[in-house]
């Protein structure tokens, strides 16, 4: 994709240090600034993962914080009343978790990104993890209505011997509405580094209707795409993801490959859906062999 300079994207820096230096322009916008900003430690007395600072501004919120695991793990919900995103708006999220804290951290419902008829509006996701530490980052899909111009950024900074395990889906138009994203531009990352150095880096741009959309190398037509990242080094798990994963469809695209520090998991097909059922059968065999503990899943997807 080639993002018109009215994006704010330079193709010569990175995408967080694109979208930092343009906050002040864009906060002469219409649109809502929101952040949210969350702290997390161990409380040894009572055993369990608590939440030292939550700060908001604007309407980015935090559910209260559940414990429904015996080990005293965190789970949130972040919140986003308006329930989408327009031309204009900023959303950021920084998320510390001190030495040794457990958190997992999800959302009650998709992202949605509408159409803008000029405004560029941004999400900066900052995700933080200490020593010893562990986050789960299990957010729904993001939906990218036809005419989003948008640029998205989820960073996770590992320290140490710190663990993460997450995804992002992405959908690409409304397929169950017939709307195909036939105009727009958007822009994604999805960051992991440890002690500051890279372990895994990805860039996604699309622009419209063009050739990624339609290539065999690209989307080729499809409308979802979906990375999981997981810090595990284990073969053994590939193969069993990969064997689970094993009733792929004619127009899927799947598959499980171990790098230097990060097990990677990617999704092409038609369907959120079908990705999120995939992306949970890894989960639940990626998080006893991480965490050391069975799965249990946020008890808000229930509803």
């Amino acid at each position: 994709m080639h993002p018109s300079k009215s994006t704010g994207w330079n193709p010569c820096s990175s995408l967080r240090q694109a979208m930092i230096t343009t906050t002040a322009s864009a906060a002469e916008t219409d649109g809502w600034q929101a952040s949210l900003r969350l702290e997390l430690r161990v409380d040894g007395r009572r055993g369990r993962t608590v939440l030292t600072a939550c700060r908001h501004q604007g309407p980015l919120q935090l559910q209260r914080p559940f414990y429904p695991e015996a080990d005293g793990a965190c789970h949130l919900y972040i919140l986003h009343p308006p329930g989408g995103v327009v031309g204009g708006d900023n959303l950021e999220l920084d998320v510390g978790l001190a030495t040794v804290a457990q958190a997992l951290i999800t959302t009650p419902s998709a992202s949605r990104f509408y159409r803008s008829a000029g405004p560029v509006a941004r999400q900066l996701q900052s995700l933080r993890i200490g020593e010893g530490a562990a986050l789960e980052w299990l957010p729904q899909e993001t939906i990218l209505f036809a005419g989003t111009r948008a640029q998205a950024l989820t960073r996770v900074e590992l320290s140490g011997g710190s663990r993460f395990l997450g995804w992002e889906i992405l959908c690409l138009g409304r397929p169950a509405a017939g709307e195909h994203f036939t105009h727009g531009a958007f822009i994604q990352g999805f960051e992991l580094w440890r002690d500051g150095l890279p372990l895994y880096l990805e860039r996604g741009r699309f622009h419209g209707a063009d050739r990624l959309s339609t290539a065999l190398w690209g989307m080729a037509g499809q409308p979802v795409t979906a990375t999981l990242l997981c810090t595990l080094e284990h073969t053994g798990l590939v193969e069993a993801i990969r064997t689970d994963w094993g009733d792929a469809g004619e127009t899927e695209l799947f598959g499980a490959t171990q790098l230097d520090g990060v097990l990677v998991c990617r999704y092409r097909g038609s369907s959120v859906g079908r990705a999120r059922e995939l992306f949970l059968r890894a989960w639940r065999l990626l998080r006893p062999a991480l965490l050391g503990k069975p799965p249990r899943p946020p008890r808000i997807w229930q509803t």
